[in-house]
């Protein structure tokens, strides 16, 4: 491990044992602070989430993005001041701590015993969405994340998401696939952030007017499996209570290749997320390219 890594190891983990002991208002300052300070600076990051939401909002001059970029920071940072904290949350914190409209289309879905596919983007906290579906609903979900580096450092991250009641497979390897499938045969849930193409050979589709790849399996893991597709959009506003959107399912095609309707449902998705993205451009956490303008041909996103 390198002297890079082992920093990075040791930041993640100050900040689990650290900040959840922080009373809220002063976990809230400080997640304040610190966006304040990154986006001060400018870096990589903070220049690409501006870039980002030009795309967004093509109108916004400078003035506007440079708000809208310190308002992303700041969202962006109460995400992880939030999900620093969410292990040592109760219960009834969890359940106060999200208000998702239209649930009923999960609940009913669930209820069916039919299998059920969340599809959501980088927007607002999706580890909170999850704990209050393991919580509030009381119903276990299954999730894929990202191989970091260090590797001590993706242990941290899953044994943090286990710990909020989810099952989680890595992206790489190739047996996720299989098993998310059988979950959801079985009536399960599958819950899958899915704005960003990580393979670099994702499905193009049509987002804010030009051209991205989105991931391809949520929707091939609702045609395998007959699984309901639901896209969900996040948002934070004044209060401490994230608001939430369960949007109308995405229906498989009646005809086409399995490659046609793949890409239907995939622009389907991502119509949902440019909807909950424009409403709320700041609680979008896009701190890497996305559009195919912006990526290198040769080592695909980053």
């Amino acid at each position: 491990m390198s002297a890079a890594e082992r920093l990075t190891d040791g930041l993640y983990g100050l900040g689990w044992s650290t900040v959840k002991k922080l009373p809220e208002p002063v976990a809230v300052r400080l997640g304040q602070t610190i966006a304040d300070l990154a986006w001060k600076r400018r870096g990589k990051g903070v220049q690409r989430l501006e870039s980002n939401y030009a795309r967004v909002l093509p109108d916004a001059g400078p003035e506007r993005l440079a708000e809208l970029s310190r308002a992303g920071m700041r969202s962006y940072l109460r995400y992880w001041m939030e999900s620093f904290r969410l292990p040592a949350w109760s219960a009834e914190r969890v359940k106060a701590g999200f208000d998702p409209k239209d649930i009923h289309f999960l609940t009913d879905a669930l209820a069916s015993g039919k299998g059920v596919i969340l599809a959501l983007p980088h927007l607002a906290n999706w580890d909170l969405a999850g704990a209050w579906v393991t919580t509030k609903l009381e119903t276990p979900f299954t999730t894929v994340a990202e191989r970091l580096k260090p590797e001590t450092l993706y242990d941290r991250f899953v044994a943090y998401r286990e710990g909020l009641g989810m099952e989680v497979l890595p992206h790489s390897g190739g047996s996720a696939f299989g098993t998310l499938a059988r979950r959801l045969r079985d009536g399960g849930l599958v819950c899958l952030v899915a704005d960003r193409d990580l393979s670099a050979s994702g499905v193009e589709v049509d987002f804010f007017g030009e051209k991205a790849r989105m991931p391809a399996g949520p929707a091939l893991l609702a045609q395998q499996t007959g699984a309901l597709l639901l896209p969900v959009t996040l948002w934070y506003d004044d209060s401490p209570v994230m608001q939430g959107q369960v949007h109308p399912p995405v229906e498989v095609p009646e005809s086409g290749t399995r490659a046609e309707k793949t890409s239907v449902m995939t622009q389907a998705l991502a119509d949902a997320y440019a909807t909950g993205i424009a409403d709320h451009p700041e609680d979008w956490h896009m701190l890497q390219r996305l559009w195919l303008a912006d990526l290198d041909p040769a080592k695909g996103p980053s």
